[in-house]
């Protein structure tokens, strides 16, 4: 999925699945259903296992085996759901998926057990990956939408569910026994509900993190690597150590930052400040952001940039992957799968060298680790077969697929408890324990009406703060004025907002009075 012309972290990798189902070696390759007689669900169950969808070198580096499970089968939404009774309701039925013209082919194949377990033809609908938003929303507007089902980037959800374009999916969960208990609460309430209703499932469940060359902390510490339990202390210390690490080697900059205009500088910048306790906005929706929070962590993020890669400030994530996989920072702010692909030989220069470490605190803040992007999946309110879709979706969510995207690094996050917790999917995924613990901390920004364009004017003032154009408090009270214009076009202050703070209020910061894991 991209965003407005701008290229996405997941359709940047070429071996990303846009259905999350990495079909390689599958027996499923190309076998579209033309038989009247549906397969035994067993047999197809059987199949969609590690041998058959784990690339067979990470297989080998990782000692994965089908006797070695990455997810927990009681857990396993497609391993517990009566596919007969799925065949006696719908099967001959015709779901219209919305995929990225780039991701067809290899959705086709990922959906052909789908296919046969259900009986239900699956038809790709094609979107310009360019021009997803837009097509998308003009789609819906006309009121004649060419999908039944579609996955896009969560903050989108404000966006599609307000107008009423999505299909509330509360009683297909409750028939179909979908396992939301088992979903983080920040994926749960945030890539699932919208004013209190369910009109998602979490399908790419990102977080940000920092991840650590041990090389060159340990140059600088004169010690051994920082474990992930020790992790670094604060951020005044990831300031220090990243200036140190600048200096060691020509060409590895000491820290990466994604601090290119929109919402990646607004993505690198949430970071930081939440671990001050910045919040967006106050209960009436009024714009708080550029406080002293806010302000706090805009500071650390101009700190950073003395110790930046060259390009820092035009650089997105697919720059940001680039620079870190290619040994070229010793340091970086990214999400979660740069410390799973950095363990990958045919991904990673720097193997073997990087640890991926809990958040570093800020004096009188939080441990707050940033739930920013992902993607959701949702059925359209004018769908001709919006059961089926769900179904569809679910099949693709489950926790056995996700597990697996997982040890194939492609970019494509699971969301469930059951698979990072599960302590074999944490010997192939260098990060999955500090992820899993870190998610019951997490922070994210509420999904509103005109997220987008409020992403993109918090990170344009931001840009420009970083390249010395403005202030720091320029461009965060910039950037507050521009918000409360966009919030008020979509509806806000006038009496009847189209989003309850109270509904969104649980799933902005779920680590209160908890534990912190280190």
């Amino acid at each position: 999925m991209q965003f407005h012309g701008k290229l996405s972290r997941r359709s940047f990798l070429a071996s990303t699945s846009a259905v999350g189902l990495v079909a390689v070696g599958s027996t499923w390759s190309g076998k579209l259903l033309a038989q009247t007689q549906l397969p035994d669900p067993q047999s197809i169950l059987d199949d969609i296992s590690i041998s058959k969808y784990v690339r067979e070198d990470y297989q080998k580096l990782y000692n994965m085996s089908d006797s070695k499970p990455l997810w927990d089968a009681d857990k396993d939404w497609i391993r517990n759901v009566d596919w007969e009774k799925v065949r006696s309701e719908l099967s001959g039925t015709t779901v219209r998926f919305a995929v990225g013209a780039a991701d067809a082919e290899s959705a086709a194949d990922g959906l052909v057990p789908f296919e046969a377990l259900s009986g239900i033809k699956v038809e790709l609908v094609p979107i310009p990956d360019d021009s997803m938003y837009d097509k998308v929303l003009a789609e819906f507007i006309s009121g004649n939408a060419s999908f039944d089902a579609l996955q896009f980037f969560s903050p989108w959800m404000g966006d599609f569910a307000a107008p009423g374009f999505l299909y509330e999916l509360t009683d297909f969960a409750e028939k179909w026994n979908l396992p939301l208990d088992d979903f983080y609460d920040t994926y749960r309430l945030n890539y699932g509900y919208f004013n209190g209703k369910m009109y998602g499932i979490p399908f790419d469940c990102d977080i940000q993190m920092v991840h650590l060359r041990n090389s060159y902390v340990e140059q600088v510490t004169g010690g051994s690597a920082i474990s992930k339990s020790e992790t670094i202390a604060t951020y005044d210390d990831l300031i220090r150590l990243s200036g140190e690490m600048n200096k060691i080697a020509p060409g590895v900059a000491g820290i990466g930052l994604m601090c290119a205009p929109g919402m990646w500088s607004t993505y690198t910048w949430q970071h930081v400040a939440a671990q001050a306790g910045m919040m967006l906005f106050d209960e009436n929706w009024e714009p708080i952001f550029n406080g002293d929070e806010g302000m706090k962590g805009l500071e650390i993020i101009m700190a950073l940039s003395k110790n930046a890669n060259e390009g820092f400030a035009g650089a997105g994530w697919p720059e940001n992957r680039a620079a870190w996989l290619g040994g070229q920072v010793a340091t970086n702010i990214s999400w979660q799968d740069s410390g799973t692909q950095g363990t990958r030989p045919d991904q990673s220069q720097i193997v073997g060298d990087l640890t991926t470490i809990y958040e570093p605190r800020i004096e009188g803040g939080r441990f707050a680790p940033p739930n920013v992007a992902g993607s959701t999946s949702c059925v359209s309110a004018s769908a001709q077969n919006p059961e089926g879709a769900f179904l569809m979706l679910a099949f693709l969510t489950t926790s056995s697929i996700m597990a697996m995207n997982e040890a194939n690094a492609n970019g494509v996050g699971p969301g469930y408890k059951s698979v990072l917790k599960n302590p074999n999917l944490q010997e192939v995924s260098q990060p999955a324990k500090v992820w899993g613990d870190s998610l019951e901390h997490a922070w994210c920004a509420p999904r509103l009406p005109g997220s987008f364009p409020i992403e993109q004017a918090i990170g344009n003032e931001i840009n420009r703060a970083v390249v010395g154009q403005i202030t720091a408090k320029e461009a965060l009270d910039n950037a507050a004025t521009a918000v409360k214009q966009i919030m008020t076009e979509n509806g806000f202050y006038a009496g009847n907002d189209p989003v309850e703070y109270a509904s969104v209020a649980p799933g902005l910061y779920v680590g209160e009075g908890k534990d912190l894991p280190f």
